[in-house]
């Protein structure tokens, strides 16, 4: 399954060369899982109301371009199963259709602090 969103570069995400920090672009990736999961029904806040969470345990970034001070990125995101208790993300983050970044998340199910088997709505997500 895949998703796209519209992010547009705000002033205060660029460093004093004038292109986006390295480090926002994982916040780039935040927001393209997030609206990924939205649109498939499995939400942070759902998932979060019953006790589980969805932690960071892995991530990588490769950067081709950079982005500059009002710039529209498209944020691809697929999902894929990563095992019971893991879903992983990649990401292709696009300017004017070239790929200006490619990433990856790791992410691991945690209920109530503990280790745990990915909730049914994110196996329906991965399944869509």
């Amino acid at each position: 399954m895949r998703s796209e969103v519209k992010v547009r570069v705000r002033y205060g995400e660029t460093d004093r060369m004038g292109v986006v920090y390295h480090g926002n672009y994982f916040q780039y990736f935040e927001i393209g899982r997030t609206e990924l999961m939205r649109a498939r029904g499995a939400t942070y806040r759902s998932l979060e109301d019953r006790g589980y969470a969805l932690a960071v345990v892995e991530v990588g970034a490769t950067y081709r371009a950079g982005a500059k001070y009002d710039d529209e990125l498209t944020v691809v995101t697929v999902a894929r199963p990563a095992g019971r208790v893991r879903v992983r993300f990649d990401y292709e983050i696009v300017r004017d259709g070239r790929t200006i970044c490619e990433g990856f998340t790791v992410l691991a199910c945690l209920k109530d602090g503990r280790i745990a088997e990915l909730p049914d709505e994110v196996r329906a997500m991965l399944d869509a």
